[in-house]
């Protein structure tokens, strides 16, 4: 069974997102790291920093030993930091997916998007548990 914290929002595409204040904290959720298994590479220009991507757009992807996949972002909002420690220690995500396994901080423009996104309890249904 994956972990599936009740404080956050869910895309389905497996993306996770932490509002604080109106800063928001991405990453992959529990399930999308068991999926992937041993993330290796996580492909991610710095080029976005300080860039207004939009809900949905992709900003990076993830690769593991047998697979890789597409990150997408929940909202949309100004980049601003990238995790460097899990840049250059990719499987940080296996170990810590919803705490130092973060990808990347934005600056949310528009609050009213994470209505669009799935609570704990969608999200836990949209992965069959």
């Amino acid at each position: 069974m994956s972990l599936v914290l009740e404080n956050l929002y869910y895309t389905k595409t497996h993306e996770w997102i932490r509002v604080e204040e109106d800063i928001g904290i991405v990453g992959i959720t529990d399930f999308a790291q068991k999926e992937l298994q041993d993330i290796v590479y996580f492909g991610i220009d710095e080029s976005i920093i300080k860039k207004e991507l939009k809900a949905g757009e992709k900003f990076g992807y993830v690769e593991a030993v047998k697979t890789a996949a597409d990150l997408y972002l929940p909202v949309s909002g100004e980049v601003l930091e990238i995790n460097k420690e899990l840049i250059s220690n990719p499987a940080i995500a296996n170990q810590d997916p919803y705490g130092k396994g973060w990808i990347l901080k934005i600056k949310i423009k528009d609050k009213e998007e994470l209505k669009s996104l799935l609570n704990s309890e969608d999200y836990k249904k949209h992965i069959g548990e």
